[in-house]
Formats: structure tokens, sequence, C-alpha cells
């Protein structure tokens, strides 16, 4: 990722190309910090529209409108996370990050006719281990403090003077809450599993499950994995986590049988091989998997629908 000194760059005037040209760059720093990318869209438009109240002089005598708008986004999405922790407490269920898609594999049904479509905002999310799901999860626990900063200066590189600047705290805070946020990291990280195995994972996953194998299912599950669902009341989902090999399996094998023509398919979600489940040609789960060893540790299966649009728009 670029500093928001390199995003920036220096321009004598704001032209409205170079200032448009910083959206991929701040909806990749909102999704990070948001962990949703509806949220990481309304922070980034929050973001232009205060750029754009400025008169001509004072925008141009802003020696970096990059730097200037990711100051902006961060400091947004910093209001935004405190106002997120209220209204999570009154989610229905549990709250999971908005998955991501892969957009190499749709970005070719996104061209027709000789006209490229308006790109999504999924589109512009780079899919590197800063979006991984579980990675994304550990973020949740952090305070809104620790997550700015940590994502700030340790994904994306900015100083921690800069990184004083947008929330607030001199520069030797902001280091103690990236420093803070490193050890929640260690401490939820459990070795992974082989990249060249993953896919062949969630493969047989994919495929006891289609074909209702309880035992297949209880053997690719570590015996104390957990599945959280995210149906934010809008659609029906497990409230609590599932525990359990056994208790998973059966959970997984009792909404096969309640959704016969069930469709699975394997997808790249959040940058890790995942699972897309389809209902009468409509998307209604997209799965994402945390693997130690030859064992599935964790699903995260988000069926809220809200959370599902990059999805449904795709398939």
């Amino acid at each position: 990722m670029s500093s928001p000194s390199e995003a920036g760059h220096d321009r004598s005037e704001p032209g409205l190309s170079a200032i448009v040209g910083e959206r991929g760059q701040l909806i990749n720093l909102a999704y990070r910090l948001l962990g949703s990318l509806a949220e990481a869209e309304d922070a980034v438009q929050e973001a232009y529209a205060r750029w754009y109240a400025m008169s001509r002089e004072r925008q141009e005598a802003i020696e970096s409108p990059g730097a200037w708008l990711s100051t902006v986004a961060g400091r947004i999405c910093l209001d935004m996370l405190g106002s997120a922790r209220a209204r999570r407490e009154r989610y229905v269920g549990e709250w999971i990050p908005e998955p991501l898609p892969d957009r190499t594999e749709w970005f070719s049904g996104r061209v027709g006719g000789g006209r490229t479509e308006p790109v999504d905002p999924a589109d512009l999310v780079t899919l590197d281990e800063s979006v991984n799901m579980a990675f994304l999860v550990v973020l949740e626990s952090m305070t809104p403090a620790e997550r700015v900063a940590f994502i700030l200066h340790d994904v994306f590189r900015y100083p921690f003077a800069e990184v004083a600047g947008i929330v607030g705290r001199t520069p030797a805070a902001c280091r103690q809450l990236a420093s803070s946020a490193r050890r929640r990291i260690r401490a939820a990280q459990t070795p992974a599993a082989p990249t060249a195995g993953q896919a062949g994972l969630v493969r047989h996953f994919k495929e006891a499950w289609e074909a209702k194998d309880i035992e297949a299912l209880v053997g690719l599950l570590d015996p104390g994995a957990t599945m959280i669902a995210d149906g934010g009341g809008l659609i029906g989902a497990a409230l609590r986590p599932v525990e359990g090999s056994e208790r998973i399996a059966q959970y997984l094998i009792h909404i096969a049988g309640k959704a016969p023509g069930l469709v699975l398919l394997e997808r790249t979600v959040n940058g890790h091989p995942g699972l897309v489940a389809q209902h009468a040609g409509v998307t209604v789960t997209v799965a994402a998997f945390s693997l130690t060893g030859d064992r599935i540790t964790r699903i995260w299966a988000v069926r809220n629908p809200e959370k599902l649009r990059s999805w449904t728009a795709r398939m």
C-alpha cells in the first residue's frame, strides 16, 4: 500500500480526474477500518463532499489533496467506528464483516456491448492478508483508536506523526495503540494450513455437505471448531456461535434439508478459498473459513442480504 504522501502526489491544481483517482486508495483504507463496504463507501463519499464544499482557493492551498482526503476519511471512519459499537450492541445475532469477492473472477462479466459498466466499490479493494476474514474479525475486538492506528501505520505505512493528526493523540500514544493491536493479532493467530491445501480442504467440505455426509463433515472439522452466522435479523441464522464439529455438521445438514436445491459454489472470499450458497439462483450465504493443518477451525457464514450485494450483482 502507498503512503498518503505517495497516494496524494504533489500537484498545484486539484484537477477532477486526479481527485477522483484517489477513490480506490480511500475505499481500500475505509473498508479495512470499518469492515463494511457499504459504510466504507459512505465514508469516502462524505470525504469527497467535504472537499467539494471548500472554495477553489482553499482547495488550491492544499499541497497534497490525496493526503488531505485520506486524513479526512480516516477521521470520518474513526467517528463511524465509535457509533458502530453502539449499533452493533443492538444488532440481531452475530455481526461479521462484509465479505468481498475476488474481482478477477467477475471482471470479464462486467464488460459488454463495447461499454464498461460503472466500477463497483468491491472492484477497488485490493485483496491481501489485511482483508482476510480472520484478520478482520480480530480487528473487531480492538478499540476504534487501536484499529485506526494499527491499520494506518502497519498496513498503509503512515508515519505515526500523521496517524496522530488523524486519531487526535500524540505520536507516542499512537505507537502504543498500534503495539497493543499487534498483541491482539498475535494472540489470535493460529498456524495456517498450507496455501495449496486450502482450496482442496474447502472442496472436500463442499462435497461432504452436498452429500449430507455427517461423518465426513465431522472429519474435516476440528473438534473445537466454531461456526458463526450473520443474518442481521433479516433472514434465518443461528443467533449464537455453533461450537464443536458434531454440532456444526448437524446444523449444516439441517440447513441443507430445509433448502432443497441449494447450490454450493467454490469462490474466493476475502482473498481465500470460500463457498457461496445459492438457492433458486439467488446468493443466500457467503462462507469464509479459517484452516489449521488439515482441519477447519472457523466458519463465518454471512447471510444478511444487505452484506451480499456485491455477490448478488455478480452472480
